[in-house]
């Protein structure tokens, strides 16, 4: 980008870091249509509503040529919102051991946790695939141990990632029968990254002929070095299925966790991580969270994100009624005003004015946008900025039944744009797809996906009268691969070039404004009908033309393979005069559908 040579005595104008495209106009003192105009002329659709970061609003104002200056605001009250890291008290007690548990597709996560806890939930998973974050506590040994499941298909990184996050012990899942998988060092890097223990669990023992040191050398070969080598990584042998190594597996758990003295203050104000979060009917929003310190009851008043309300009901994850959650517990909260996000922090307060207060600040300094909106970054309007304005937009409006979910959705279709195609959300909620989604769809000619969401009676009979095209999904792989096939029809066709054959001129028949019949002598490959033509003398192209009708002496023919003479009927758009020795080369162009 060129120098920035803005005038020092320009006007300066202070902006957030995020701001709507309306607001900017204001700011500006332009017509909003303008603004709008600009970005429009730089390959961006926008709306009033779109937002902004700052340094997309520099370079609209320098491609403006606005003779003004802009400068990012502070804002005092947004620092206040900022997280920080508490350390424990002195008072600080000994608290459960929070473990995670990854791995690669099919390789018995969900199903070592049904051995633990004595469930068979991996039966009720759609593709039997984890799709959420599951969370539960198990006893063993007259001890409490808290188990994260996280899902295992690569569309859901961000939620596994945000579960390493979230504990203190990570357990590896490998198969036995089938060794270590890109999913399984995707896993481990985020163990590392969030700096915590980690476990491998040798799954699938039980089966014959598996190799258990072929695992151990495959963790040595990717810097996993374990205990029984002189390294730090425990290696369990276990077995789903006939329950072998699951004592030992828990024992090493707990032994982790006395070597690593996990604390947490109890008497303290509650806080902790929303899991998960989803708007059941009758009760409205309900988070599912994980206690991080601090003891919360039934009546306590709670900010979590830019949410707030008082704990209705608590909840064991299994959906018991509780009077107090610990640390190291994970719970069901219902009582807020709206769904937080996945991963927001939440904290009690002493009153729902505080909370209310404290929530709005929360709202004003997150720099994500609502359902329906659009951030348009710096970086996308840089892309745009410097290449023809070719990009194509899918429109989809995406529900899913809970926040990290559809998270973990709209990732992964962002992550299929490319310079020709881009997916753009122009809706998304938590819940049942409704009228209003429906309305939204029409007018912008979007596609409706719903993960793990359900079609009303009259919402589906409103689709089917406006031709509104709903698509639902329980597994994620499947509706991505959908808006694959979706971005693929929207790819300009590729246009193949088959060569057929040659012919070379030996005499000239016929020439007018359109047409040219000649004969010669097919020296390679075989000419047919209909087929396109090129016309050479020498190494220069003279023209390319159709070919009309092909002859075997009298006789007219289809084809002609090489070594024999034939008469060629070629269709011009201009006149060409040829002579005896010029080269045709014969092919056919056909278009063929790219994909993703």
């Amino acid at each position: 980008m060129a120098e920035n040579t803005t005038n020092p005595q320009a006007t300066i104008i202070e902006i957030e870091d995020m701001i709507t495209v309306g607001t900017l106009a204001e700011k500006l003192s332009i017509p909003v249509s303008r603004l709008i105009a600009e970005l429009m002329k730089n390959g961006v659709m926008a709306t009033v509503n779109e937002r902004l970061d700052f340094d997309t609003a520099q370079i609209i104002v320098e491609e403006l040529e606005l003779d003004l200056t802009l400068k990012k605001a502070t804002s005092v009250e947004n620092e206040k919102v900022v997280r920080t890291k508490t350390q424990n008290s002195k008072n600080a007690e000994s608290r459960p051991p929070v473990v995670a548990v990854m791995g690669h597709v099919d390789h018995g996560k969900t199903s070592l946790l049904d051995a633990i806890r004595g469930a068979e939930v991996v039966k009720s998973e759609a593709g039997g695939i984890t799709q959420h974050i599951s969370a539960y506590q198990v006893e063993h040994n007259k001890r409490m141990i808290t188990f994260l499941d996280t899902p295992g298909h690569e569309a859901f990184a961000a939620i596994r990632e945000h579960g390493a996050q979230l504990t203190d012990i990570v357990i590896i899942v490998i198969a036995a029968d089938d060794g270590m998988k890109p999913q399984t060092l995707e896993a481990i890097r985020f163990a590392k990254n969030a700096g915590v223990k980690m476990v491998v669990a040798i799954n699938k023992v039980d089966k014959k002929g598996v190799d258990v040191n072929r695992i151990k050398q495959q963790l040595s070969d990717n810097n996993i070095l374990i205990e029984e080598w002189g390294g730090d990584t425990v290696v369990v042998p276990v077995s789903a299925k006939t329950k072998e190594g699951i004592d030992q597996l828990l024992d090493m758990i707990l032994l982790i966790a006395d070597v690593e003295e996990l604390k947490a203050d109890f008497n303290t104000a509650a806080r902790g991580l929303v899991i998960e979060a989803h708007v059941q009917k009758g009760r409205g929003p309900v988070m599912q969270a994980l206690i991080e310190a601090g003891r919360l009851h039934p009546g306590d008043v709670i900010v979590a994100g830019a949410s707030y309300g008082k704990v209705r009901n608590l909840e064991t994850t299994e959906g018991k009624p509780i009077h107090e959650a610990t640390p190291s517990m994970p719970v069901l909260i219902s009582g807020l005003k709206v769904l937080p996000e996945f991963g927001d922090e939440f904290f009690q307060v002493d009153n729902e004015k505080t909370a209310r207060t404290r929530a709005a600040l929360i709202s004003t300094s997150n720099s994500q946008t609502s359902a329906g909106r659009m951030n348009i970054g710096s970086n996308e309007l840089i892309r745009l900025i410097n290449r023809d304005n070719t990009l194509k937009q899918l429109n989809v409006i995406v529900k899913a039944d809970v926040q990290g979910s559809l998270t973990s959705v709209i990732d992964s279709l962002k992550a299929l744009d490319t310079d020709e195609v881009s997916v753009r959300v122009v809706g998304s909620g938590v819940g049942p797809i409704s009228e209003n989604d429906l309305y939204l769809a029409h007018s912008s000619r979007a596609i409706i996906y719903g993960f793990s969401v359900s079609l009303p009676t009259s919402a589906r009979q409103q689709a089917s009268r406006d031709k509104i095209s709903v698509r639902l999904y329980s597994v994620i792989y499947e509706l991505i691969d959908n808006v694959k096939e979706e971005l693929s029809k929207l790819l300009s066709p590729e246009i193949v070039e088959t060569d057929l054959g040659r012919l070379i001129v030996k005499g000239v028949f016929k020439t007018t404004k359109t047409e040219v019949i000649c004969g010669g002598e097919v020296t390679k490959g075989k000419l047919t009908v209909p087929a396109l033509a090129r016309i050479f003398r020498d190494d220069t192209e003279l023209a390319e033309a159709k070919i009309k009708g092909l002859k075997r002496g009298p006789v007219e023919t289809k084809e002609v393979v090489e070594g024999e003479l034939c008469g060629i009927n070629l269709e011009t758009t201009k006149r060409l005069e040829l002579e005896k020795g010029d080269r045709i080369e014969v092919f056919t162009r056909s278009t063929v559908q790219r994909q993703l």
